[in-house]
């Protein structure tokens, strides 16, 4: 299910969270100050004794700033308790991140509530003052929260890029290497041509077979080995089959059999290969006969 992904690194990293939360405090000081949402000025206003004051307005911004940062409090203390939990218990589903963010949104709603029911007198019923305060508390928080996760994903993806960039353009220049990339054009492996053996096809993955340390290994890619024979059609792999695609510096011997061409390669334990007919002038065009 996609609530049950986990959640970008970059949403946990310290970095990102103490940009977060500076970010938060300074659009909720902004918002806050332009639109009063909570009537702070109108119950500043109903109190005699600051009203007469000379600089009433320098007064409410001043109030009203550190109310905010005091509320903001709620969001340092959670996202350094998210942080410690990711730590130690890795990341997060996105469900329990939305879950994670409605209880900020609550107990900072919850705490402007008390703060005009104690200071401030609000006559309004407790439900009537929670209930404004919720949508409001949404406002101040959604929004920074919305607008710093688009940031932080579009800074991450130019630096993927960036850095699959610089290796896949090095790699490609060198002809020792092959580059894999999947259907989406993103490089996932590469290696020397000389320790490619094969590639196997089956369903939407391709399994790369190399030689690693003196062991055969593999690598599960997602794609076809038709993108990939068109990603790597300047190095010497050849189709040999609808489901195998080979290194033809790796083959030693072609021998017919009773059940069709084969093709052995230059391994430890013996790898044999079969040749379907569809691809037989391929094969031998690569070996450089006849296919007569």
């Amino acid at each position: 299910m996609y609530f049950s992904q986990k959640i970008p690194y970059y949403l946990t990293d310290k970095q990102n969270i103490v940009r977060l939360i500076l970010f938060t405090a300074a659009f909720a000081l902004v918002f806050i100050n332009i639109y009063s949402p909570f009537e702070l000025t109108t119950w500043l206003k109903s109190i005699p004794l600051l009203l007469k004051m000379e600089n009433f307005e320098l007064l409410v911004l001043v109030y009203s700033s550190v109310i905010i940062l005091t509320g903001v409090l709620v969001v340092v203390i959670s996202r350094i308790i998210m942080f410690q939990v990711t730590r130690f218990r890795g990341r997060l589903t996105l469900c329990q991140y939305l879950l994670w963010i409605l209880v900020e949104v609550i107990s900072m709603a919850s705490f402007y509530v008390v703060y005009e029911k104690l200071f401030l007198y609000d006559p309004r019923s407790f439900y009537d003052a929670f209930k404004v305060s919720i949508q409001n508390t949404a406002l101040v928080l959604l929004l920074p929260y919305s607008i710093s996760w688009l940031y932080f994903s579009w800074i991450d993806k130019n630096i993927q890029l960036k850095k699959f960039t610089s290796i896949s353009d090095s790699l490609t220049d060198s002809k020792e290497m092959i580059v894999f990339h999947d259907e989406k054009g993103t490089m996932r492996i590469s290696m020397k041509t000389n320790d490619l053996l094969y590639l196997q096809a089956a369903d939407n993955y391709v399994t790369i077979v190399y030689n690693q340390q003196n062991k055969q290994s593999k690598y599960m890619l997602r794609s076809s080995l038709k993108i990939i024979s068109e990603q790597i059609k300047e190095h010497s792999l050849v189709r040999c089959h609808r489901s195998y695609m080979v290194n033809f510096e790796k083959v030693k011997i072609i021998r017919r059999e009773k059940d069709g061409l084969k093709l052995e390669l230059e391994t430890e334990t013996p790898t044999i290969l079969p040749v379907s007919k569809t691809y037989l002038e391929e094969v031998f065009n690569a070996f450089g006969h006849s296919a007569q």
